[in-house]
């Protein structure tokens, strides 16, 4: 028999705490159910939490974490189904407002694209990573060499993440509900260390920062 895991411990200062405060909220998802306005997918990087980064809680956003926050391409039958039928479920069911696709700094999986895995010892993650071939051909083609490693790495992190807006325009569910004016999807990039976001302008085809925009910056 396996023990109680220590986390399972920490519910009971949320039980006091959060639920305590937020008992009314709570009651009425309940009996209610939820009716999210957004659908939040982002990597599973434990350095990166969606509803803390957004200051969100309990039925305000779905969340969707996959290595890399990859979306691949609607391709009859072939596309990775989690992340498919989550989008289903929440454009056609919920019928969320928007979708964020959200990279980061320091991304461990645009790392170890360019680094080598032995599919020996990690077969399911190389079979997974490989859906970085599209993202390294882009950049080969797009830039050539870089003057570092880590320059090169943080624009593969922003590259990735607008991959992943294309890839999400290849479901006719979710084309349909943008073209009609319901729906709204948005590129993010979260850098670990300051813990500010970036955001993807598609008509400056460049990530421009929050905080620079408050300040009036360009």
């Amino acid at each position: 028999m396996r023990k109680i895991s220590e986390y399972m411990y920490k519910n009971r200062e949320f039980q006091e705490n959060y639920v305590k405060n937020n008992n009314q909220k709570l009651e009425e998802l309940a009996q209610k159910g939820q009716t999210p306005q957004a659908l939040f997918i982002g990597c599973v990087d434990s350095r990166m939490l969606p509803n803390l980064i957004t200051d969100t809680g309990p039925g305000d956003m779905l969340v969707v974490r996959n290595v890399g926050n990859f979306i691949s391409p609607h391709d009859e039958g072939k596309e990775d189904a989690s992340v498919a039928s989550s989008l289903e479920f929440a454009v056609k069911v919920l019928e969320v407002k928007e979708i964020i696709v959200c990279g980061h700094t320091q991304c461990g999986a645009i790392y170890t694209i360019y680094s080598d895995l032995d599919v020996r010892v990690f077969p399911y993650l190389s079979t997974w990573l490989a859906q970085g071939k599209v993202l390294q051909n882009r950049m080969n083609q797009k830039y050539g060499s870089f003057e570092s490693r880590e320059t090169m790495l943080r624009t593969a992190e922003k590259e990735s993440v607008q991959i992943q807006l294309e890839n999400m325009l290849t479901y006719p569910f979710v084309k349909e509900k943008i073209e009609e004016g319901s729906l709204k999807i948005h590129g993010w990039i979260y850098n670990i260390q300051t813990g500010g976001l970036s955001y993807y302008d598609e008509e400056e085809n460049k990530f421009k920062s929050i905080e620079k925009e408050k300040k009036g910056e360009s």
